[in-house]
């Protein structure tokens, strides 16, 4: 149905090749030339000012559940004002495999303001109908919960 390609660079940059010296981060190119620098996660001696691979996957979750519950809104002559997250992803070790590390889970907590009035139920049914629908989400093994903030009308 699709490609989608990216351009990953890194570089040693003269830095001594060991696990504490060397640099994690990278430059990432996606379509029309958008260029985003990543590293590591802190924890693992990454540059904390940057976002790491696992806020990408939280952030990829995040806005597909976004799009598709705006799609399915519109679809159903709902209309939204205004959305928002506050998603959290959970890094955690991967059951009795010491050493193996996964995002096991992702909750997001989506804001939503609406024109009008539509019922709670309503909400709830688009929400659903978005995590079922989300290419991300049904792309990963994560556990990802929606647990949308009281509405915000």
């Amino acid at each position: 149905m699709g490609e989608h390609h990216i351009h990953l660079d890194w570089s040693l940059d003269g830095a001594p090749f060991t696990y504490d010296a060397y640099p994690r981060n990278h430059r990432v190119t996606f379509k029309d030339g958008v260029t985003v620098t990543l590293s590591a996660a802190s924890a693992f001696r990454g540059d904390a000012a940057q976002p790491d691979p696992e806020d990408l996957l939280v952030a990829s979750l995040s806005s597909c559940h976004m799009l598709s519950f705006l799609a399915i809104a519109a679809k159903k002559r709902v209309t939204v004002r205004a959305y928002r997250d506050h998603a959290v992803g959970f890094l955690e070790n991967d059951g009795g495999r010491p050493g193996r590390f996964w995002v096991s889970r992702v909750i997001l907590r989506p804001e939503v303001s609406f024109e009008g009035a539509p019922d709670a139920e309503t909400v709830s049914h688009i929400h659903h109908l978005a995590h079922d629908a989300c290419f991300i989400a049904n792309s990963v093994r994560t556990d990802v919960r929606v647990e949308p903030v009281p509405q915000a009308y």
